[in-house]
This record gives structure tokens, C-alpha cells and sequence, in this order.
């Protein structure tokens, strides 16, 4: 038989065991306490993306290659005719801005309000061109485009707008055969010119190159001027045909002619030099790879298909 004294023994027991507890439970707190902190890191998070976050974004924005997209920053580039394989024909394509309305007001940069890039995507047919512009805001270029996948690259700067380069796709149907990868080369033979391609590419850095140029084993000392400058270099790394910033750099009429180059990561580098001389202007190709030295890579000669050929803008 259960006795007073005992009941009593057994209430106190369990007075004391619960308060053992509650002092357990208040030391180690409750089980959700660790979330709150991290919704507060969370909201911090929020906070820095508000203003740093954003900045960082925008500068690696800034700092991207171009032509990697269709559109950016609100614009956006549309073709209008897609032309047949193998015929010289008007290429016409609009650039809409943010209200969706093609754009007719451009900055003139290296003395052209567009620049227009034409490349395959295996590499070949690359074509440097300046379309003109209608008051409605249509691009008319003449080009020839090659069976398989072209690429096509629009360099440009809207008037209160930002410098942009827009890339698409235009795909021809035809007999497609791809041409091989280039050869790793820094000198290039176009006609009877021979340029030579001297410095380095570096990831992250801005590279200085200098392109020399001789005709019949004699520098060339009477280069005309072209865009600006008595050069212009587009770089597009291979793959996905990225288009890289290459600024010329001031010089004499030959037989150099020195740029900067910003390549953002390693890999293999087309290059293409246009230069003017007795009033036609031609195009040196070259590959390279960033990271490696001059003497690393070994010269080829001969004109690439497609680029060697003197072309006039």
C-alpha cells in the first residue's frame, strides 16, 4: 500500500527533474535558434547585393567578352533576310533597343558607325564589313556566307547608349565541310606581304602585339591609314568565338604596328589584322595561344582560304 510519505517523495522527485530539464533546455536554447542568425545573414546578403553585390556584377559585366549573346543591356540584334549559300547578296538586319524600336542613332567608333563581323564557326570565311544604315534603322551588307554554321558579330554603339557587340547565328544550308583547326602561327603571307605577329597573350592582362609588315623582304613604310589607325585587329577565341578588345596603339606608317590585347582566360586565339597599302586593304591571319611565348610557336606561311584575298570596305 502506497503511503503519504512516499506519494510525497515521488512529487518532489519529479518537481526536481523537471526543473533539471528546464535549466537543460534554457542552456542549449531552442532548436531553431541557428536559423535565425542565418536568416539574418541572409537578409545581409540582400543587403550587400542591393549595393556590392550589384557592383561586382556590373563590372563583370563590363568585363565580359562580347558577341556571346544576342542581346544585351536591352538591345537586341535581328536579322531581317537570311541570304542563300554562295551568292553575293544583301545581308539586312535591324538592332531594336529597349523599346523594342530599331535603333537609327550611332556613335561613329574607329570612324564607322557598325562593324561587322562574319566568321564561320569551324573558323573560316572571315569577313570585316561596314553596312549601311537606312533611316528606318535597317543594316544592308553584301557578303557571301558558306554552307554551315556563320556567326555574325555587330560591334556598335548606340548614341546615349552603351558599346555593345551582339552575336548571332546563321545557319546555310549546302554541302558543309569543315575546315580544320588553324596551325598554331604568328606569321601570316597575303599576297606578296609577309606579317609577322611578335609579343605574348596573357589571361587577365592587357598584352601588348605587334604586327610587322614587308613586301618582298622590304619593310613597309608608307601604310595607309584604316579605322583610325594604321591597323585593325579583331581577336576571337576558339570555340565559342568570343570577341576581345584589341586597341591600337599610336604609330609610325610601318612597318609596325603595335595594339594592346585583353584575352580573358587561356586557350587558342584567332587573330586577324586588316591593313591598307596602295589603296587596297588585306587580311593577315594568325592563331595563338595565351600564355605562350614567341619562340613557343612556330610560323607557317601561305594565305588562309578566305582571308588572304585584298578586300576593300
Amino acid at each position: 500500500m502506497i503511503t503519504p510519505l512516499r506519494i510525497a517523495a515521488f512529487v518532489v522527485t519529479l518537481g526536481v527533474l523537471f526543473l533539471a530539464a528546464r535549466g537543460v533546455g534554457s542552456a542549449v536554447g531552442p532548436l531553431d535558434v541557428d536559423e535565425e542568425p542565418m536568416a539574418h545573414a541572409e537578409g545581409g546578403g540582400d543587403e550587400m547585393a542591393s549595393g556590392g553585390h550589384d557592383d561586382h556584377a556590373a563590372e563583370a559585366a563590363d568585363h565580359r567578352p562580347g558577341g556571346l549573346a544576342v542581346s544585351d543591356q536591352g538591345y537586341t540584334l535581328q536579322l531581317v533576310s537570311r541570304p542563300r549559300a554562295g551568292v553575293d547578296q544583301p545581308l539586312r538586319f535591324v538592332v531594336l533597343g529597349p523599346d523594342a524600336e530599331p535603333v537609327t542613332a550611332y556613335d561613329e567608333v574607329h570612324e564607322k558607325q557598325l562593324h561587322l563581323i562574319k566568321v564561320r564557326r569551324d573558323g573560316a570565311g572571315f569577313e570585316h564589313v561596314h553596312p549601311r544604315l537606312a533611316p528606318d534603322g535597317t543594316w544592308t551588307a553584301r557578303m557571301t556566307l558558306a554552307p554551315g554554321s556563320n556567326r555574325l558579330l555587330a560591334d556598335f554603339t548606340p548614341t546615349d547608349g552603351p558599346e555593345l557587340v551582339l552575336g548571332t547565328d546563321v545557319e546555310v544550308p549546302g554541302d558543309y565541310r569543315p575546315t580544320a583547326a588553324a596551325p598554331l602561327t604568328r606569321t601570316a603571307r597575303v599576297d606578296d606581304y609577309r606579317v609577322r605577329l611578335t609579343g605574348s597573350l596573357t589571361a587577365g592582362k592587357s598584352s601588348p602585339v605587334t604586327a610587322t609588315v614587308t613586301r618582298d623582304g622590304r619593310p613597309v613604310t608608307d601604310l595607309q591609314p584604316y579605322l583610325g589607325a594604321y591597323g585593325h585587329l579583331v581577336a576571337l577565341r576558339e570555340g565559342d568565338l568570343a570577341y576581345l578588345h584589341v586597341h591600337p596603339e599610336q604609330s609610325d606608317a610601318g612597318p609596325e604596328i603595335p595594339f594592346v590585347a585583353e584575352v580573358p582566360s587561356d586557350g587558342r586565339y584567332r587573330l586577324f589584322l586588316d591593313f591598307r597599302h596602295r589603296g587596297t586593304v588585306r587580311t593577315a591571319a594568325f592563331t595563338l595561344r595565351a600564355g605562350e611565348a614567341g619562340p613557343a610557336v612556330r610560323g607557317t606561311t601561305g594565305a588562309h582560304p578566305g582571308e588572304g584575298e585584298g578586300h576593300d570596305h
